[in-house]
């Protein structure tokens, strides 16, 4: 399901779909939403990189050291460690990487 919309409200991050409804929710205690792609987000938690569906189930994680989210869209987010900007996917494997500078 695509996702349009994850807000933070009263201590919850709330998921909504294409339609405008919400369809899922989760604490965010701790958490702090980075990006937003097409049918998954991108959390950083307690030093972590974290990415989420669209029923607020963990997909994958890894570490944050050094590492600072940019955004994230379509199929993809991007991460910035040193001079480098970092393309990965969902599964937080890195696809591609080039020069930031």
């Amino acid at each position: 399901m695509a996702i349009s919309d994850v807000s933070v409200k009263n201590g919850w991050i709330q998921v909504y779909n294409e339609s405008g409804k919400k369809v899922a929710e989760m604490s965010a205690y701790g958490k702090e939403v980075q990006g937003i792609a097409s049918d998954f987000f991108v959390i950083l938690s307690n030093g972590w990189i974290q990415t989420y569906d669209d029923k607020c189930k963990k997909i994958k994680e890894m570490p944050a050291s050094n590492k600072t989210v940019k955004g994230a869209s379509g199929t993809t987010f991007l991460i910035k460690t040193g001079s480098w900007i970092q393309t990965y996917d969902r599964n937080c494997k890195k696809i591609s990487e080039r020069s930031g500078s």
